[in-house]
């Protein structure tokens, strides 16, 4: 089963959920930077969580734990570009132990990452939104309930549909 995504709402198996989207909208010519969620179908490749905060989520996914010391590069200099790396890290990057809970659960999403190529973003990802579904920078952003159900529900050919018609 596909998970649609429409402006600010998520369907999956029947049901709808609010969720928050990049603050640039959607893209389909995605730029590092540009605050954009890529429109497109995409796999979910992994989960990622903080387990200092919650149990393992329930999930066909493979399933690992954030440390503090993991990040995610998006320097598009970098040959690491989005791509998990270990803090310290020379270039730019995003901090996946964060303290505003928002990557408490992440499934990186299968967006240019086949290979990665410089400048098209990364990071993208389905994640926790914040309190108030403030946008994002690009992600898929849910609520911490909505996403551990939807993952104990999605099989291994589950993907995401960000395309608007």
């Amino acid at each position: 089963m596909n998970i649609i995504v429409n402006q600010n709402t998520l369907t999956f198996a029947g049901k709808t959920y609010a969720c928050a989207i990049g603050k640039g909208g959607y893209t389909r010519d995605k730029r590092e930077g540009d605050g954009a969620t890529p429109e497109g179908v995409f796999s979910l490749r992994e989960c990622w969580y903080r387990p200092d905060k919650l149990a393992a989520p329930q999930t066909t996914l493979t399933v690992h734990a954030i440390s503090p010391l993991d990040g995610w590069c998006d320097a598009p200099i970098s040959p690491e570009y989005n791509r998990l790396v270990t803090l310290p890290y020379p270039h730019s990057h995003e901090r996946m132990w964060r303290e505003d809970g928002v990557y408490d659960v992440v499934v990186p999403l299968g967006y240019n990452d086949a290979p990665a190529i410089p400048g098209k973003g990364s990071a993208i990802f389905l994640h926790v939104a914040k309190p108030d579904f403030s946008d994002t920078e690009g992600c898929v952003a849910l609520a911490l309930p909505d996403l551990l159900e939807i993952l104990a529900k999605i099989d291994l050919t589950s993907q995401i549909d960000t395309r608007q018609s």
